[in-house]
C-alpha cells in the first residue's frame, strides 16, 4: 500500500496548497462567498458536478447498484435531471439577482419578510448535508490507514475545514476542479472498466445474475418517483447548488455549463451502477451494499491505481462536504447573525470586516460539523432529514416566487412552517424514511401557499417592478448604474 499511501497524501497536500493559494484571492466578500461571480463555463461545469456528486453518489451509487443492478442509478439519475432543470429553466435568472443566499432572494421577491425562517431551515439543511458527507470519511480512511471512526472523521474534516476557512470559495473552486478531473480519471476511466472485465465482460454479468438486474426500472417505480421529489426537487432549491449558480460569470455560463454538469451526472450515475452490478459478480455475499465500492477498489485494482482510485472516492467526499459547509456558513453568517447583529448593533460601532466573519463561520461551523459527525451514527436517515426539510419547507414558496406573481409572504411563511411541521410530524409517526412525509409535507405546503396567497393582499407593486428590476440583471453591488437588459 505504500504507492496508494505516497498518492493520497500527496492529493491531500495539493488541496491544503489549493486553500492557500486560494487565501491570496479571497480579498472581498465576494471573492469569498461566490469566487468573485465570474467562472468560465470549464470551471464552472467542473466545479458543479463534483459539489453534486458526493460520497452518496459514489459509494451510496455503487451500493445500490449491487443492490439493484442498472436501475440502481436512478438516485444519481435524478440528481443529474435536477440539475438540467436547475440550468435550463432557472440558472440565469438566478445568477442575475446578485445575492448570495435563498433566503436573500425570498426577501427581493415578498419583501423582507421571508428570509428569516427560510435561512433557519435552509441552515439545519446544508449542516445536516455537511455531516453526512463528513461522515463518509471514516469509510474510506478505514480502508486507507485502518484508523478507528473518530480519528478518520476529525482528519478528513480538518482538512476540508482548513481549505474552505483559508480561501472560501476560491479555494473551495479550485479543489473542486481537481477533484472533478480525479473522480473522472478514478471511476469512469479506471474502477468502471477494470471492474467490467474483472467480472467476465456483460456476457458473463448477465449470465451470473437474475433477470432484474438489468431491468432499467427494477428498483421499483414508487422508488423512482420518492428520489424525484427528493433529489430533482432538491437541487432546484439547495443553498449549496444555488451558491454554485452565484459563481458563474455569464447567464451563457450558468444555463449551458450547468447542463453540462447535468449531463455528466447521468453518465456517473450509469458507470456506479455498472461497477455495483460488477461487484454483485465478484462478491455476491457482501454483508452490506455499501461495502461494494470499497472492497472491489481494495481487492481488485493494481498498486497505485488502487491509491488514485480511492482518492477518486475522497475527491467525491470532499467536494460535497467543503459546498455544504461553505453553504451552511454562509446562511448562518448572512441569513441569521447577520440580522441579529444588525439589530442590536449600536450606530457608533464601526464597519464589520465580511470576509473576517465569513472565515470565523466556516470555522466554526466545521467544527460543529466534525462535533455532530463523531457522534452521530445513521448516515441515511440525517440526509433524509435534511432533504425532506428542504422540500417539504422550502421548494414551493421558491418555485412559487419564480414562476406565479400572486404569490405572497403570507402565503410563503405559511407553506415553509406547514410543510416543515407535516414532515416532521409525519417523519415521527411514519419513520424517517417512509415516503409519506415527503408526500403530504409537499402537498400542504402546496396547499396553504396558495390557499393563503389568495387570502391576503397581493405583493406591493414596488417590491414586485424591484424584483423584476433584479431579475434583468441590476447589480446590488453597483445600484446606481443602470439596469443590464436581460439576454436575447
Amino acid at each position: 500500500m505504500a504507492v496508494d499511501y505516497i498518492v493520497i497524501v500527496v492529493y491531500l497536500a495539493g488541496m491544503l496548497a489549493m486553500g492557500w493559494w486560494g487565501m491570496r484571492r479571497a480579498k472581498s466578500k465576494s471573492e469569498f462567498l461566490v469566487a468573485g461571480r465570474r467562472l468560465g463555463p470549464a470551471m464552472y461545469s467542473g466545479t458543479m458536478a463534483a459539489i453534486v456528486l458526493g460520497g452518496a453518489s459514489t459509494i451510496g451509487g455503487v451500493g445500490l447498484g449491487y443492490q439493484y443492478g442498472f436501475s440502481g442509478a436512478w438516485m444519481v439519475v435524478t440528481i443529474g435531471l435536477g440539475l438540467l432543470a436547475l440550468s435550463v429553466f432557472f440558472s440565469a435568472r438566478i445568477a442575475r439577482l446578485k445575492v448570495y443566499t435563498v433566503s436573500e432572494m425570498l426577501d427581493l421577491r415578498y419583501g423582507g419578510r421571508a428570509g428569516v425562517i427560510s435561512g433557519v431551515v435552509m441552515w439545519a439543511y446544508t449542516l445536516m448535508l455537511a455531516v453526512t458527507s463528513t461522515i463518509a470519511y471514516a469509510t474510506i480512511f478505514d480502508v486507507l490507514f485502518d484508523v478507528n471512526r473518530t480519528l478518520a472523521i476529525i482528519l478528513g474534516g480538518s482538512i476540508v475545514v482548513a481549505y474552505s476557512t483559508l480561501g472560501g470559495m476560491w479555494s473551495i473552486t479550485l479543489t473542486d476542479m481537481v477533484q472533478f478531473v480525479v473522480k473522472t480519471i478514478g471511476v469512469l476511466l479506471l474502477l468502471l472498466p477494470i471492474a467490467v472485465v474483472k467480472a467476465g465482460g456483460f456476457s458473463e454479468m448477465k449470465a451470473q445474475l437474475p433477470t432484474e438486474y438489468f431491468d432499467p426500472l427494477g428498483i421499483g417505480g414508487e422508488t423512482i418517483f420518492t428520489y424525484v421529489l427528493i433529489y430533482t426537487f432538491g437541487m432546484l432549491i439547495g443553498q449549496d447548488i444555488w451558491q454554485r449558480v452565484f459563481t458563474a460569470g455569464s447567464d451563457r455560463t450558468a444555463k449551458w455549463g450547468g447542463t453540462i454538469a447535468g449531463t455528466y451526472c447521468l453518465v456517473y450515475a450509469v458507470a456506479g451502477a455498472v461497477i455495483g452490478t460488477a461487484a454483485k459478480v465478484l462478491y455476491p455475499n457482501l454483508s452490506s451494499p455499501d461495502d461494494a465500492f470499497a472492497t472491489i477498489v481494495k481487492d481488485e485494482l493494481p498498486m497505485g491505481v488502487r491509491g488514485l482510485v480511492l482518492a477518486a472516492a475522497l475527491a467525491a467526499v470532499m467536494s460535497t462536504s467543503s459546498g455544504a459547509l461553505i453553504a451552511c456558513a454562509t446562511v448562518a453568517n448572512n441569513d441569521i447573525w447577520s440580522r441579529l447583529r444588525g439589530a442590536l448593533r449600536k450606530p457608533q460601532d464601526g464597519e464589520h470586516d465580511e470576509v473576517k466573519g465569513n472565515r470565523a463561520f466556516i470555522l466554526a461551523m466545521g467544527v460543529l460539523v466534525v462535533v455532530i459527525a463523531i457522534a452521530l451514527n445513521n448516515v441515511v436517515e440525517a440526509l433524509t432529514v435534511a432533504y425532506n426539510l428542504l422540500v417539504g419547507g422550502l421548494l414551493v414558496p421558491i418555485l412559487g416566487g419564480l414562476l406565479w406573481k400572486r404569490g405572497t409572504a403570507h402565503g410563503a411563511l405559511a407553506a415553509v412552517a406547514v410543510g416543515g411541521l407535516t414532515v416532521v410530524g409525519l417523519m415521527a409517526g411514519y419513520g424517517v424514511l417512509a415516503n409519506e412525509p415527503i408526500y403530504y409535507g409537499l402537498l400542504a405546503s402546496l396547499v396553504v401557499y396558495v390557499a393563503v396567497s389568495l387570502a391576503t393582499r397581493p405583493t406591493d407593486e414596488a417590491i414586485l417592478a424591484a424584483w423584476r428590476e433584479r431579475l434583468a440583471g441590476r447589480s446590488p453591488e453597483s445600484p446606481s448604474e443602470p439596469p443590464v437588459p436581460a439576454p436575447q
